[in-house]
């Protein structure tokens, strides 16, 4: 099965959002140490990600609308 990017695109915000969640609960009980860095910079990957994708869907389809 083909997913959509608008689809994957929503699923990368997700995960970057839950990234995100648990970096903010990692540097608060442990502070900043090496996981709290690694979960924002991938939380950080994912929101990029994300974006592009559901820009992609979009331009997709104002081209498929031509």
């Amino acid at each position: 099965m083909k997913q959509s990017p608008l689809f994957s695109g929503i699923v990368y915000i997700l995960l970057g959002s839950l990234f995100t969640y648990f970096a903010i609960q990692n540097v608060n009980e442990t502070g900043w140490g090496f996981f709290s860095y690694l979960l924002v910079a991938l939380a950080t990957f994912d929101f990029g990600s994300g974006i592009r994708m559901i820009l992609f869907h979009f331009k997709l389809k104002n081209i498929q609308k031509k």
